[in-house]
């Protein structure tokens, strides 16, 4: 089911380069709708979530899923090639659902070549304005990242996308990433309903009851495989949806909420600025362009 489910998703670049960095790069609290991906070239830079700290350090690949929250700190000087790219499905399922730990692994000479590779494809891509998270995310330069894919050859198109693929499958380890196969096909299904399901009204006795499970003991081992009860997952999940529309769409805050699967605006107002610390206006004006 996942390799299906996974099939069906399109990664497409947003921007790709090579920089150096200094004591400026220090920003707190960013989360985005795409996912980055560094290789370490130089220097040392910090990742910090709230259960860890990340050392960016040479030779080094580091993954950051979509949606996930982190700070970020240079101490001195840190060096990098970069990639931001985004994940699209039909279904609105992510192969990183469920997980939100910055990703780190060795890196081989293979991928250096990689990263020379798809700057060399993609001259350009680079983000000349400001090296702020919080501006590069905003939806004009993603938008204007997914025009210029649109505009690419063919080829150029086809070789950068399964550069993207290479560079991903590198953290398909068991040591870095908990195959949705140790999760029992019960859950599972549920997440899966849920994702297809947003914008519709979801109680966790009627969820329980579908997959034939008492609603306490379906709770439980819902949060046993991933990490949160499911109303709290619901809600988390909504939100994410409500950011990536906030981004990548000119709909209203009142669409964005019934598209979200929230009764009223104001319920969707309390719940955003509960999971992101913001309400949806603030984080609208701060996003939405340069």
């Amino acid at each position: 089911m996942i390799n299906q489910s996974v099939s069906k998703s399109v990664f497409s670049l947003l921007n790709t380069d090579y920089v150096k960095l200094n004591k400026s790069w220090n920003y707190r609290n960013i989360v985005s709708p795409f996912y980055r991906l560094y290789l370490i070239d130089d220097g040392l830079g910090k990742l910090h979530q709230a259960d860890k700290t990340v050392i960016l350090e040479k030779d080094h690949l580091y993954l950051i899923p979509s949606f996930t929250l982190c700070n970020y700190h240079c101490p001195e000087f840190l060096s990098q090639y970069y990639i931001h790219f985004l994940e699209e499905s039909p279904d609105g399922r992510s192969l990183f659902s469920g997980q939100q730990s910055i990703l780190k692994i060795e890196a081989k000479p293979s991928d250096h070549a990689l990263f020379k590779r798809i700057l060399f494809l993609n001259p350009g891509r680079n983000l000349i304005r400001s090296y702020n998270p919080k501006d590069y995310q905003k939806q004009l330069i993603i938008q204007s990242a997914q025009l210029q894919n649109n505009d690419l050859p063919i080829a150029v198109y086809l070789e950068t996308k399964g550069i993207l693929l290479q560079l991903l499958a590198k953290f398909l380890t068991p040591e870095n990433y908990n195959s949705t196969s140790t999760i029992p096909n019960k859950i599972l299904d549920t997440i899966y309903f849920i994702q297809d399901h947003l914008s519709e009204r979801l109680i966790v006795t009627e969820l329980a009851e579908r997959v034939c499970q008492n609603p306490d003991y379906f709770s439980r081992l819902f949060q046993e495989h991933t990490g949160a009860r499911p109303l709290a997952f619901i809600q988390q999940k909504r939100i994410e949806r409500a950011q990536f529309l906030m981004l990548t769409t000119e709909l209203s805050l009142g669409e964005i909420a019934a598209q979200a699967g929230f009764e009223s605006l104001s319920y969707f107002s309390r719940v955003f600025k509960n999971i992101i610390g913001q309400t949806p206006g603030v984080f609208g004006r701060n996003n939405h362009t340069i």
